[in-house]
């Protein structure tokens, strides 16, 4: 039992770091500066953080959101 706890924990340490890293490079190219963020920005900020380290091997997610109109 003791070890799958430990197997636990390094996978949730993993995971971790791996979206430290995807905030890092979200940070690098200018994300977080703007100061009116829509739906594209937030979703980009997003699936950036979520590639993590795979933004550094060529990985740049972009997301494009338009959202319904209401009917009339």
């Amino acid at each position: 039992m003791e070890e799958a706890m430990r197997g636990t924990s390094i996978f949730g340490v993993l995971v971790v770091i791996w979206l430290v890293i995807g905030a890092i490079a979200a940070g690098q190219r200018g994300y977080y500066s703007d100061e009116e963020a829509n739906c594209a920005e937030v979703g980009t900020i997003l699936v950036t953080i979520a590639a993590g380290p795979l933004n550094y091997v060529g990985a740049n997610p972009k997301v494009d959101c338009e959202l319904p109109q209401p009917s009339e």
